[in-house]
């Protein structure tokens, strides 16, 4: 499996001023990228990490966007192409979490927000970027960043839940229409992880056998099946388990078994995020 880009590729990164983005900005950087576009919301943070890139020697750019608003990412895309002419990998980084009862959640600051920026950005964002993935003819690459909790219902995170069971309907969707219509060039990955430690989810526990995995090793996961053109990238181990598990066991039984035994129901209790969060 090669860990490197083609040469001169130019890679995107949504969510990049902090965490995992940085991480993926970096990853790029190792892996031969020439130049990488940073988008993210927080102008300090980004620009910080653009200038860090810089000086390794790549071409980096950092665009304040707010992913929630279809028109910023169109301004944002559209600049992202003209300045460099082309982009041949896109990491759908940015999400948000809210964890709370579905009934206490604000409509808007919450419910929608939530699902602009981890459902609807990353649709906005690739449809925006792909036909010219489709026109260069060169390889290229998607990493949309899902979630574990887009396969496995968690009481506390429900509209967090269905934003990610929504991403990953889309993003295995959209390879296989890919792959009918024979783009064989540009490759669609679907990530997704159980709890990272990246303050984001501050507060909550990993369920049994499942560790709260480093933003490090998270990364390097998802960056492996990028490169190795994987469909579906789950870590840890326990994701495939408790999927296989809920399909085959009836509700009630799995219930029990994800409340008492895995404890998964009871992740998500001490909950507390971290303010500004928003990636």
């Amino acid at each position: 499996m090669t860990r490197e880009l083609e040469a001169g590729s130019v890679v995107v990164v949504t969510g990049a001023g902090m965490g995992m983005g940085e991480l993926y900005a970096h990853r790029a950087v190792a892996s031969g990228a020439a130049g990488v576009a940073l988008w993210d919301i927080d102008r300090e943070q980004v620009n910080r990490v653009a200038a860090d890139l810089a000086r390794l020697g790549v071409t980096a750019r950092a665009y304040v966007v707010n992913v929630a608003d279809r028109k910023a990412v169109a301004k944002a895309a559209a600049q992202t192409l003209a300045d460099f002419g082309r982009v041949d990998v896109l990491i759908n980084n940015a999400g948000i979490v809210r964890g709370k009862r579905f009934w206490e959640h604000d409509a808007e600051s919450d419910i929608e927000l939530t699902m602009q920026v981890n459902t609807l950005a990353p649709m906005w964002i690739t449809r925006e970027l792909l036909p010219a993935m489709m026109k260069s003819g060169r390889r290229a690459r998607i990493l949309n960043v899902a979630s574990a909790a887009g396969t496995l219902a968690n009481p506390g995170m429900s509209v967090y839940a269905a934003s990610k069971w929504a991403m990953i309907g889309w993003s295995e969707s959209l390879r296989l229409e890919l792959e009918a219509d024979k783009h064989p060039q540009i490759t669609v990955t679907t990530f997704c992880p159980s709890y990272i430690s990246t303050g984001m989810f501050a507060g909550a526990r990993g369920p049994l056998l499942t560790p709260i995995m480093t933003p490090k090793k998270a990364v390097d996961a998802a960056w492996n099946g990028l490169l190795a053109g994987r469909a579906l990238v789950m870590k840890p181990w326990t994701v495939k388990l408790a999927m296989a598990l809920r399909g085959v066991l009836p509700t009630r039984a799995w219930d029990v078994i994800a409340g008492r035994v895995f404890h998964v129901y009871s992740s998500m209790d001490a909950f507390t995020g971290r303010p500004g969060a928003e990636r």
